[in-house]
């Protein structure tokens, strides 16, 4: 399974994270299938960004968000997007 989470780069005390896609079974650091956005955590506010396009792309694929880059996907409005498609996916659905 694919998951988006957080790689860690950066110096000791000055963490960076880039967002990710990668095999679950992968390591934190190890080998990803593509870079979608990153994370700096340091300034005041924190510095989110996302390639939207393509984090989209791949939570329609399957992959699953990690807790801490879905809390990032809340903070910058993509996840609501997320979820507002699949309630409206579900809404149009026969139920039987």
């Amino acid at each position: 399974m694919l998951r988006i989470r957080l790689m860690r780069m950066g110096k000791k005390k000055k963490p960076f994270y880039r967002v990710v896609v990668a095999p679950s079974l992968n390591p934190r650091s190890g080998r990803f299938v593509e870079i979608v956005g990153h994370y700096n955590p340091i300034p005041d506010p924190a510095q989110i960004h996302f390639d939207e396009e393509r984090v989209l792309y791949w939570l329609r694929m399957g992959a699953q968000p990690t807790e801490t880059v879905q809390r990032l996907l809340k903070i910058t409005g993509i996840w609501q997007k997320v979820s507002g498609q699949e309630g409206a996916q579900s809404e149009t659905s026969p139920t039987t």
